[in-house]
């Protein structure tokens, strides 16, 4: 376990192939991992509330979280981090991408840097980019409907690593603390633009039984929607996390 959570810490986000686990087994080892939280929108699976089940079926055409995002940034204390299991996959496509925040901070200039340190930006779950996805799970799933919103630091500091990292993202950010959605809007567009160049990207290509676990408070991920006609079935588990500091 220890050498785990330090690959995680190291790495952002680490893979497993081959882990045909139960709910009952991955609910394990995700508590070894921190402590399950359920999903506010989603009801989780029959005995399982905080697995929930991230699905696209053959006649669908829109991807649960189809868009670059961190999760659930819209809290108060946002998820440390996320495990997802590949139940089915399709024949092809359906990758998932992720990207670091700490180099996409780091590469910053210094008068940038030093300009989004002095600012925090409101982050909604009815952002419009991402709200059509979310409904359409409440009405399917049952969740509880509500509108989320939570201010947190542009920069954020990592608790355990002390390492800074960007915690801005399009699925969730709406305009900077103090500041109305059109005066932020140029400077969110360069920031969306930059936290995903692809030098600071990797992507992830799975199987049935792969399971990947990311941290939520240095990265985010794109779940790729390029796989039409075929299904896709995953199992998402979410871990407690701190307010970002």
């Amino acid at each position: 376990v220890a050498a785990i959570r330090r690959a995680f810490l190291e790495h952002q986000v680490i893979f497993f192939h081959d882990q045909p686990l139960t709910p009952a087994q991955f609910m394990g080892f995700a508590r070894h991992m921190g402590r399950p939280i359920e999903y506010p929108f989603v009801k989780g699976i029959e005995g399982f509330p905080e697995i929930i089940e991230v699905k696209k079926l053959e006649h669908e055409r829109q991807n649960f979280g189809g868009i670059w995002h961190s999760d659930t940034a819209y809290l108060e204390e946002p998820p440390m981090g996320s495990l997802l299991l590949a139940r089915e996959v399709p024949p092809y496509g359906g990758d998932t991408e992720f990207a670091s925040q700490y180099l996409a901070y780091e590469t910053l200039s210094a008068g940038m840097q030093r300009l989004l340190e002095g600012l925090t930006a409101v982050n909604a779950s009815a952002k419009a980019d991402v709200t059509r996805t979310r409904e359409d799970r409440v009405k399917e799933k049952g969740g509880d409907g509500r509108d989320y919103v939570a201010e947190h630091p542009v920069v954020r500091t990592h608790p355990e690593t002390g390492r800074k990292a960007l915690y801005v993202n399009v699925g969730h950010t709406v305009r900077f603390g103090g500041m109305t959605e059109e005066e932020s809007a140029p400077l969110l567009a360069f920031l969306f633009r930059h936290q995903v160049r692809p030098e600071f990207t990797c992507r992830f290509k799975w199987r049935a039984g792969s399971l990947a676990f990311w941290d939520n408070r240095c990265t985010q991920h794109n779940p790729v929607n390029d796989y039409h006609g075929h299904r896709r079935v995953m199992h998402r588990i979410t871990l407690a996390g701190d307010r970002p500091r």
